[in-house]
């Protein structure tokens, strides 16, 4: 009760200062000062651009959109392409989140054979993470000339994103019985060298009612990464409750539909033109470096708004 009302406490002292802004600014208006009309403009396109941004976050109003993010790339068909756009995304998702200021952490990595990742976990820590973050669950598909094949032909590679809310430790969403988890530890593995752990320090727990693995090898410390693997399995045992009374529902309302890989949502152009287009709304840039270098606020607001009406 004391974490929501300090919540709710920043969020209403938030919205009194936007308020005082405005108010300031129309007394400063009305004094009719042309050596004030340029600060005034500059200040009028701010507080309007506020204002847009306040918008789109009072979509934002499920249960754990404005909190933390759990963010997993799974390279698919393919072989070494997907790999290596696996990477491509990553690298994306973490520029996107280092320009909005958020926090990330890598839980848990598998690298490929010759190029790019397998797979990886991702924590996304700041402000409204998962509400928008979770506009980019689904299929991505790249469509580009291979620089892994010899002959340079145009391959299409595709890659899983999933999004999944962090859960704190008392959510009573989430209840898990000690005596339904199995905990190993084993070495993590990675480079040569002096890299190598002489210690078993990474983790892996399978939840035996659901048959979920979880690893995770990024930390030196055991104990690091045990926690960070009950955060990821909170968060995938949250997303099988949500499911199943999505599910539910829907058979109510007669339009159930079996959860599976299926078309993409947004497809990647480089050759032979460059688009970026996102299939469920329509949105699309023809500059498709600055997506991939981090530029997805549009896809994600276009979406927001899309699922809003």
């Amino acid at each position: 009760m004391s974490k929501t009302a300090a919540q709710l406490r920043n969020q209403i002292e938030d919205w009194r200062s936007f308020a005082h802004r405005i108010q300031e600014t129309l007394e400063l208006a009305a004094l009719d000062d042309e050596s004030l009309r340029q600060e005034l403009e500059a200040e009028v396109q701010a507080l309007e651009h506020e204002l847009e941004k306040r918008a789109l976050e009072t979509m934002l109003s499920g249960k754990y959109d404005e909190g933390d993010a759990i963010l997993a790339i799974h390279a698919g068909a393919g072989g070494t392409d997907s790999q290596d756009w696996a990477a491509m995304l990553q690298r994306m998702y973490l520029r996107w989140a280092e320009a909005r200021g958020y926090q990330t952490e890598i839980l848990d990595m598998t690298e490929g054979e010759e190029a790019g990742i397998k797979s990886v976990t991702i924590a996304v820590s700041g402000r409204y993470a998962y509400g928008y973050l979770r506009s980019e669950k689904g299929v991505h598909r790249l469509v580009r000339l291979s620089p892994f094949d010899a002959a340079h032909r145009r391959h299409t590679s595709f890659a899983l994103v999933e999004v999944l809310p962090q859960v704190a430790m008392d959510d009573a969403e989430v209840q898990i019985n000690p005596a339904d988890i199995e905990i190993e530890v084993y070495r993590s593995s990675g480079a040569g060298g002096q890299n190598v752990q002489k210690n078993s320090t990474a983790v892996r727990i399978r939840h035996i009612p659901t048959g979920i693995i979880v690893t995770c090898q990024n930390e030196r410390s055991q104990t690091q990464n045990r926690e960070s693997a009950m955060k990821v399995l909170r968060a995938r045992l949250l997303q099988i409750q949500q499911a199943k009374q999505e599910a539910e529902i829907a058979i109510l309302r007669g339009d159930y539909t079996k959860a599976e890989w299926g078309s993409q949502i947004r497809s990647y152009v480089l050759h032979p033109y460059q688009l970026v287009k996102d299939h469920r709304t329509d949105y699309e840039v023809g500059n498709a470096q600055a997506v991939l270098d981090g530029a997805l606020d549009g896809f994600m607001e276009s979406w927001l708004r899309q699922t809003e009406r």
